[in-house]
């Protein structure tokens, strides 16, 4: 498929992917990782005080700590997209949340967030969570060389979990082959119907070692039943405790390899996504269950990056990013006493709703920004969409970008360095069912929808509703009146802009 507005990119464009263009020692690295349904609670930087999370406040307050920003989507797949991308994931067809053998979602054709920068002179690498799909139209072979994928859409160097770890197949994939495959235990993977004669959760309610709260009942790996049904690959296994471990060596390496060279790590961490298993390192110490240890295994994977960034002397000219892919949910399908063991702590922080959901906390994230060498401490108010990340990062590291390339983005470059404390026009959110709000000044517009109120699983409000909702975010942030009725000019206007955005319109 092709992304609406970028199919016609002009042929010069696309062979410049493979060019580089001369070192520039003065630009910067860039590393951005993207947390996994971290809320804006989650952090004692913005406020949480029955978690400690040191490593990621020494990153706070040595750059900007962002108090407005907002990822274009509130599941994982579609917020991908859209950084990677520069164009809304609600533009295109296939951009819900990807199972495990998705085909890769974003076009090859498509001049991505990586292209830029590779075409830059920029080594490129992509390690930990994808969730963006791999392979070709169809489904994922796992046992040959799977093209396209990440290397096929800018990126010199994959190091991935194909999706989410609760869904098959439970393994990595290290460019475009399957990490400690087996021939002779070739991996079969489907989401209609079981293969193989591996137990399920189903079916041997007794081998299951961590309980669903809902669905997850396929195939049982390490105790686990996942989403999706697999058999084969056992000698390929990721073991779930060492999986933070795992993404920060491989991110690690690359930095260290390429530290002679301006690099752009892009690193998806598993934490704090279900299921949430801890190693033992962090297993207990929280005093918040499984999901408060991994909070703390998060922030001891930050914490390791900028050791690494220290000791190879390079943190200085290092842009490092930390966000999150959309806001927190508690329940998620495993029976792990999250919320039993909160003890006082608020992932949502005051907002409504959260991951899947339009309110608020399903898209409104905490976002951090180091550069010592030029990004003052502070906090940034200003209104930031995460789809303004790709034209930012592009004119900062000098990528010239062709015609129809990242569409739905923006230079807001002043704003990602906390020069400018200049607010975004709108902001646009997308929840699970694609309904949208478009977000301006302190206005809230939610349009119309006949989707469902509560997400069926985590019983987390979904922002669905069929009359146009409105709040003012200066006197009601926690969106609980809707004031509509009383302000039809704005839901006129802000119905009339949205409209136009989804017509193609940006400004």
């Amino acid at each position: 498929m092709k992304p609406l507005l970028l199919a016609a990119l002009p042929a010069v464009a696309l062979t410049a992917c493979g060019q580089r263009a001369p070192q520039n020692a003065a630009r910067p690295n860039v590393i951005f990782i993207y947390a996994d349904d971290l809320g804006i609670g989650d952090l004692s930087c913005y406020g949480a005080t029955r978690v400690s999370t040191p490593n990621i406040d020494r990153l706070a307050s040595e750059g900007q700590r962002f108090a407005n920003a907002y990822a274009t989507s509130s599941t994982s797949t579609p917020s991908r997209f859209g950084l990677l991308t520069g164009m809304y994931p609600w533009r295109q067809r296939n951009t819900g949340i990807a199972p495990g053998n998705s085909e890769l979602i974003i076009d090859t054709a498509c001049y991505t967030l990586a292209d830029a920068l590779h075409s830059a002179g920029y080594a490129t690498g992509a390690v930990g969570k994808w969730h963006l799909g791999l392979g070709p139209a169809g489904g994922t072979d796992f046992n040959a060389e799977i093209r396209p994928d990440a290397r096929d859409i800018g990126f010199d160097y994959e190091f991935v979990i194909p999706a989410t770890v609760d869904r098959v197949p439970c393994v990595y994939v290290e460019n475009g082959r399957v990490v400690g495959l087996d021939p002779d235990d070739p991996i079969e993977v489907n989401y209609r119907h079981k293969v193989g004669d591996w137990p399920t959760g189903a079916e041997n309610p007794e081998l299951v070692e961590l309980r669903p709260s809902q669905g997850h009942n396929n195939t049982i790996i390490n105790g686990i039943p996942r989403i999706g049904w697999m058999t084969g690959g056992r000698a390929a296994l990721w073991r779930d405790e060492d999986i933070a471990d795992t993404i920060a060596k491989k991110a690690i390496q690359f930095i260290t390899s390429h530290r002679d060279e301006p690099f752009f790590l892009y690193m998806g961490t598993n934490d704090v996504h279900v299921p949430r298993v801890p190693h033992p390192r962090f297993a207990g110490k929280s005093g918040l269950g499984s999901r408060g240890d991994v909070i703390l295994q998060l922030d001891w994977t930050i914490g390791e990056v900028m050791r690494t960034l220290d000791s190879l002397g390079i943190a200085d000219n290092t842009l490092l990013i930390f966000t999150s892919d959309n806001g927190p949910v508690i329940d998620d399908g495993y029976a792990d006493e999250a919320f039993e063991q909160l003890n006082g702590h608020t992932p949502m922080g005051i907002y409504r709703g959260g991951k899947y959901s339009l309110y608020e906390a399903g898209t409104r994230i905490p976002m951090l920004v180091r550069w010592p060498a030029r990004v003052a401490a502070g906090e940034q108010p200003a209104l930031f969409s995460q789809i303004d990340v790709y034209r930012s990062l592009a004119a900062l590291c000098g990528a010239e970008l062709p015609e129809g390339a990242a569409p739905d983005s923006r230079d807001r470059l002043p704003e990602l360095l906390g020069e400018r404390q200049q607010d975004r026009e709108y902001i646009v959110q997308q929840n699970l069912d694609n309904t949208l709000a478009l977000l301006s000044g302190s206005w809230k517009y939610l349009e119309p929808s006949d989707g469902p109120a509560i997400e069926y699983w985590t019983r987390i409000e979904l922002g669905n509703a069929p009359e146009a909702q409105l709040y003012d975010l200066k006197t009601d942030p926690c969106e609980r009146h809707d004031v509509a009725a009383e302000h039809p000019e704005i839901v006129e206007r802000l119905t009339a802009k949205l409209e136009t955005v989804k017509q193609g319109a940006t400004d």
